[in-house]
């Protein structure tokens, strides 16, 4: 009997034991990574696309928003704490850094990574997002969507919010820290557009770009440790944050530069810390090995204006009171252009153009666009636009245009006479 007692408590304590890690897991993998040099070493002269372990994957332009490789990119999936980086956004767009939060029990009670919070502690929003960045804090997840938020669903309605704003479709948040939830979601790509904006501000670029960091809790210091495991490991890393839950696997987001290309890396659902790292950096020297930024503005500008030269005269407008047609093309939002570099002499540009045209015409009306392929893919598309406004001719317009045409014929009638 007592040995079956016995039992029965390992089994039940078993049981909580395994609830819990599946409900809280998260950066709590503390698999060592020793080998990273070795990595980057046999990752370094990679020329052909690799094969990774991840389920999902995505190397993104930050310039173009071009994407150099993907692998079920907008598959929907598990993020893990890769979540907190919207969580970041929604903090540092509504909140003050100076401002002292307390600490409360739900928060405290938060499970899986942690910064170490206890009920009413005292800490600032600027310590807060330090823990939920570096260490991914889940309890300073909780304390900051509190206040901001109120709560996690008003966070959460925040978060899903910004989704919107940002055009995002296939991304869900229910929670500030990323915990497993079937409601909680996004894609590859998605996230790399969430990073995209994140890193656009400067304050969470230097959390996340920050390798060791003294906080204080209640005025005692506290010393943290970034979790990214290639920030000051890999040439060019700038951030921005890894995550683990049995649901997601092991997810990372890198911020990487070299020379002028600036690259988001992201892989999601990769069954070890070290398969992801491996991944991430064989995704990265792969891109860096293979793509160069060719300038594609120029190219479109100077064929656009040969094609001006050539074209201008070819426009008629209809019961307009002229001719005069002035053209532009809508503006490309950057200058350069990533391509594999067997490309380069790949590129084409083709213009359509409707040169028989009838008024009225408003101002910067689009009459055509200029379409831009690599290696037969369109890649590119720019509207055409008349910068000029033709009104059409009423009728004061027609009768003077009588008489221009009725002098006109007098003088060749008279000049013909003549010679």
């Amino acid at each position: 009997m007592k040995t079956f007692k016995i039992l029965v408590l390992f089994t039940i304590f078993l049981l909580i034991f395994s609830y819990n890690y599946n409900i809280f897991a998260d950066d709590e993998d503390f698999e060592d990574i020793d080998d990273i040099g070795s990595y980057i070493e046999t990752s370094s002269d990679i020329v052909t696309e690799p094969t990774i372990n991840s389920r999902a994957a995505i190397v993104y332009d930050r310039n173009s928003g071009f994407v150099l490789y993907g692998k079920k990119e907008n598959e929907q999936c598990k993020m893990a704490s890769t979540t907190k980086i919207m969580t970041a956004i929604i903090v540092l767009e509504n909140a003050n850094l100076d401002d002292i939060v307390t600490v409360s029990k739900k928060a405290a009670g938060t499970g899986g990574s942690r910064l170490g919070l206890h009920t009413d502690d005292k800490i600032s929003v600027r310590n807060l997002l330090y823990g939920l960045l570096l260490v991914s804090g889940n309890d300073s997840a909780v304390a900051l969507a509190e206040h901001v938020g109120g709560d996690i669903s008003g966070f959460a309605n925040l978060m899903n919010n910004k989704c919107n704003e940002l055009g995002l479709t296939s991304t869900h948040f229910v929670t500030p820290h990323g915990l497993d939830n079937d409601e909680h979601y996004t894609t590859a790509y998605e996230l790399a557009k969430i990073t995209d904006y994140a890193l656009k501000n400067e304050t969470f670029r230097n959390y996340v770009g920050t390798k060791t960091y003294t906080i204080t809790i209640n005025n005692y210091s506290k010393t943290l440790t970034n979790t990214n495991e290639l920030l000051g490991n890999l040439n060019g890393v700038y951030g921005v944050k890894t995550g683990f839950t049995n649901g997601a696997n092991r997810c990372l987001v890198t911020a990487v530069k070299r020379g002028n290309m600036d690259l988001i890396c992201i892989v999601l659902g990769a069954d070890t810390k070290k398969d992801r790292t491996k991944d991430s950096i064989k995704l990265i020297e792969y891109c860096f090995n293979n793509f160069e930024l060719f300038n594609i503005k120029e190219k479109i500008q100077s064929e656009f204006e040969n094609w001006k030269l050539c074209n201008s005269s070819s426009f008629s407008v209809a019961k307009g009171i002229s001719n005069d047609i002035s053209l532009k093309l809508t503006n490309l939002p950057y200058d350069f252009f990533p391509i594999k570099h067997e490309h380069s002499d790949d590129i084409s540009i083709y213009i359509y153009c409707t040169y028989n045209l009838e008024a009225p015409l408003e101002e910067n009306s689009i009459i055509g666009y200029l379409s831009v392929s690599l290696d037969g893919k369109n890649i590119i598309t720019l509207n055409i636009q008349n910068t000029n406004s033709i009104p059409e001719k009423n009728y004061n317009d027609f009768f003077m245009q009588m008489i221009k045409n009725y002098i006109y014929n007098l003088e060749s009638i008279f000049l013909n006479k003549i010679y």
